[in-house]
């Protein structure tokens, strides 16, 4: 199966234009994609009620995938709130317990920084993070060129697949350092796409504010053609994996979204358990 979804479920005012109550907005979500990657637990670890809310709003089908805790990927110092790392995952495995329970976890992202680069200290890290995560099922987002330097590139997908670990595929725009290529390869039965967008001016942070950086860095409507490039990549894991999941996560000016109903109607998809549409009275 092909599942597209977005980052998030808040911010794409474009399909909640009818909302009366902005505490539906998953609901609604829901009633348009099968998938949603969650982010705010990249910045907090969420109390378990409302990961239970979260799933009772969502059909049965219906798919998360979960972006790990800051400090689980180095964005942070563990030391601020915890006695170790161990306990980061502890708590975080524990949060999820309700999703695995009702089985709408998909697996969980664990991206890494741009200075996280191929090394063998890095390397043990990402296996130790797998053995505390198991039996979950972990996707491993690279952001550092050297994980598929030309000597490397396969190397990388086959620790990948030894290690049970998804690999996630990219497309983002090619700005030199802490830029990675769209390697179409799997590791998994398993394949993951993201798409942050193509904004190369605006992928680097430079002289900007954090807060000016994240309004421009996924600022990014993709073209027709593009989108058509994207369809034959899509077509070709289809036929090498299991199923294939898609983020868009271009949002800066709010083009996810039409970018995904575009990329759904294109690849001819008509999802069947999604949450009912609200039928508009006047």
């Amino acid at each position: 199966m092909i599942y597209v979804g977005l980052t998030g479920w808040g911010d794409h005012d474009s399909i909640y234009t009818d909302l009366t109550n902005k505490n539906d907005k998953l609901k609604k979500y829901a009633s348009y994609f099968p998938l949603v990657e969650v982010d705010s637990t990249y910045y907090a670890i969420v109390r378990q009620s409302t990961i239970q809310k979260w799933c009772s709003e969502t059909p049965d089908s219906f798919k998360f995938v979960v972006k790990t805790h800051r400090f689980m990927t180095g964005h942070g110092d563990f030391r601020e709130n915890y006695k170790s790392i161990r306990d980061v995952f502890n708590e975080f495995k524990e949060m999820l317990a309700p999703m695995v329970a009702c089985g709408k976890l998909a697996y969980i992202l664990m991206q890494f920084p741009p200075w996280y680069e191929l090394n063998e200290r890095n390397i043990k890290y990402i296996r130790m993070a797998k053995e505390m995560l198991a039996p979950l099922k972990v996707a491993i987002e690279f952001r550092n060129e050297t994980w598929y330097q030309d000597e490397y590139k396969e190397q990388t997908i086959e620790f990948l697949h030894s290690e049970g670990l998804i690999h996630t595929i990219v497309d983002e725009p090619q700005a030199g350092v802490g830029s990675v290529p769209f390697v179409n390869r799997i590791s998994d039965e398993i394949a993951f796409i993201r798409l942050h967008g193509r904004n190369v001016h605006g992928w680097t942070q430079k002289d900007r504010t954090s807060e000016e950086w994240r309004n421009v860095r996924y600022l990014y409507d993709y073209n027709k053609s593009e989108l058509e490039w994207l369809e034959k990549q899509v077509q070709i894991l289809k036929y090498k994996s299991k199923d294939v999941f898609i983020i868009f996560n271009n949002n800066s000016g709010g083009h996810a979204a039409s970018n995904a109903l575009e990329f759904i109607d294109a690849l001819g998809i008509e999802y069947q358990d999604l949450a009912p549409k609200q039928l508009k009275l006047f």
